[in-house]
């Protein structure tokens, strides 16, 4: 299926992965649309250039306050009518909310604090969805994706001690995803989670830093190039709830693999 002349939304797309994500839906032709908090330093300049030469909008946008959300949705259906895909990849870190060199653990961490973590990974995103899937609703397609992380699956439950309350945000994003795949599948709208690699940015590189000092690096973690969730990503975009791809998590560095594009050693940063 192709995803030439898709109108795609992505959330937190000025840098790192949201950067990698505006490249590679601009290679397959679509119309991409970059919400950011800030749109300098780090590289979001050159990937404002990029979007908007390509025809594309860069947005100021915080997706915690709903007037950002009226104004990008705004713009985005006066430049182009309708949306296709959405990536919800804005998320709030936990070096956003600890001290750089602190400790952050449950019982520790006060209330306002896990509301913020909450207002953004979670009501931010729900937020988006509830403006950003109208017109979807109206067509009866588009995809919905949400970028989630694999320390919410059991499988890659690790103690660390400073991703509280990030891990727990994330998880409730994953499992309302579930949940809304199934109530909109009758539209024909899909909804699916991304969990990307350890991967080479500015965020992971500022907490690995942190992780090392405390002891708390996981054994063999090598962050990856940050394009290494583009291929799933696309992937999702190209669904439908039509097509049985729907209520799907699937971790990016293994899709790959499976898909023939290389395991984690073709994938290292070089950073």
């Amino acid at each position: 299926m192709t995803l030439e002349g898709k109108v795609v939304v992505i959330t937190g797309g000025a840098r790192g992965m949201g950067r990698a994500y505006a490249h590679g839906f601009l290679d397959e032709g679509c119309r991409v649309v970059c919400g950011d908090l800030s749109w300098s330093g780090d590289g979001a300049e050159e990937t404002q250039a990029v979007v908007e030469a390509a025809g594309g909008l860069a947005v100021e946008l915080d997706i915690t306050r709903d007037d950002h959300i009226e104004a990008a949705f705004a713009a985005t259906m006066q430049r182009f009518g309708t949306v296709d895909v959405l990536l919800n990849n804005a998320g709030m870190r936990q070096r956003h909310l600890i001290p750089p060199h602190g400790i952050g653990k449950v019982l520790g961490v006060q209330p306002e604090d896990w509301r913020r973590m909450f207002d953004v990974n979670v009501f931010g995103t729900l937020a988006m969805i509830r403006t950003f899937v109208q017109p979807m609703l109206e067509k009866r397609a588009g995809s919905i994706i949400n970028v989630s992380t694999t320390g919410t699956d059991p499988r890659w439950y690790r103690p660390h001690s400073r991703e509280q309350p990030y891990m727990a945000s994330k998880s409730a994003l994953t499992n309302l995803s579930l949940y809304l795949a199934n109530e909109i599948a009758e539209y024909n709208v899909a909804v699916n989670v991304l969990f990307p690699p350890h991967a080479a940015t500015t965020g992971t590189r500022e907490q690995d830093i942190i992780r090392k000092e405390h002891g708390i690096m996981a054994a063999g973690a090598v962050p990856l190039k940050p394009e290494t969730v583009v291929p799933l990503a696309k992937f999702f975009a190209a669904q439908t709830a039509s097509t049985g791809v729907t209520g799907k998590v699937i971790y990016a560095a293994d899709w790959n693999l499976e898909h023939g594009l290389g395991g984690p050693d073709e994938w290292l940063s070089e950073g």
